[in-house]
């Protein structure tokens, strides 16, 4: 059975001591060896979040500055991403919550760890494995003149969509929507969580194109490296089509637990 809950919460995040309490608690659990941290490398909870045997649930937090709240249609596009690859006989739970700009321009990936380690305030728990996600304003430090990133995964549970960035892309005539846009940069960073391309999840067949890291060589796949830029998704999307994992990802995600 496929079972998925969403949560709203209209609540404002800022830098509070709310968190404080369940950070211990996770840590206390981490050094104990009991709990996966949420500050390992990506890839490395793959096949926690594939697999249901350890963890049967999972809960996503995903948080967002003014403004920039996920369309509802993404939500949608998600959450079927996430049942169609995901063992999870327990659910998974996705809240939604407002958090304050941080008021930068520009950031870097430190710049958006030091966020999260200040917003987050879901850790994972005996048998419920939670993942952070937020959506940012500003842009990323590593863009150049011929590649804006629009989203990054940086530890085993988090990643971040840079979502004023995105919307200056689909803003422009012909583009894809906002929708669009924000499925498949948001499925293409869980994949990475998921540890595709060989960067958690074991290969099944090569695949890989090394010469732009842990991404698929087919350039229908969602895990093309192109889709993680502006200008590669503007000149790669048509008809508004979410690019879709696959065969050789989804061999490999199947092979580590998933579906």
């Amino acid at each position: 059975m496929r079972h998925l809950f969403i949560v709203f919460a209209f609540l404002t995040l800022f830098a509070a001591s709310c968190s404080t309490d369940a950070m211990n608690d996770n840590s206390l659990a981490e050094a104990a060896g009991e709990l996966p941290g949420y500050r390992g490398e990506v890839g490395e909870s793959a096949a926690d979040l594939l697999r249901g045997d350890a963890f049967g649930g999972l809960t996503l937090q995903l948080l967002y500055t003014p403004g920039l709240r996920p369309s509802d249609q993404t939500i949608q596009n998600f959450q079927a991403f996430l049942l169609d690859r995901l063992n999870k006989p327990d659910g998974i739970t996705l809240t939604i919550q407002e958090i304050g700009s941080p008021g930068q321009e520009v950031y870097s990936t430190q710049d958006v760890r030091d966020l999260e380690d200040t917003v987050r305030t879901l850790f994972t728990t005996e048998g419920n494995l939670v993942v952070c996600g937020i959506f940012l304003d500003g842009s990323f430090e590593g863009n150049t003149e011929n590649g804006s990133v629009l989203g990054i995964a940086y530890r085993n549970t988090s990643f971040v969509i840079f979502g004023e960035t995105l919307r200056e892309f689909s803003g422009q005539p012909l583009a894809p929507s906002t929708a669009v846009l924000e499925s498949t940069v948001l499925n293409h960073e869980f994949g990475h969580l998921l540890g595709l391309v060989n960067g958690g999840t074991p290969m099944q067949d090569a695949h890989q194109d090394t010469e732009h890291g842990r991404h698929c060589t087919s350039e229908d796949c969602l895990m093309y490296w192109t889709a993680e830029t502006g200008e590669g998704l503007l000149n790669r999307i048509s008809g508004g089509t979410i690019p879709s994992l696959d065969a050789a990802c989804i061999q490999d995600l199947r092979a580590n637990g998933g579906k």
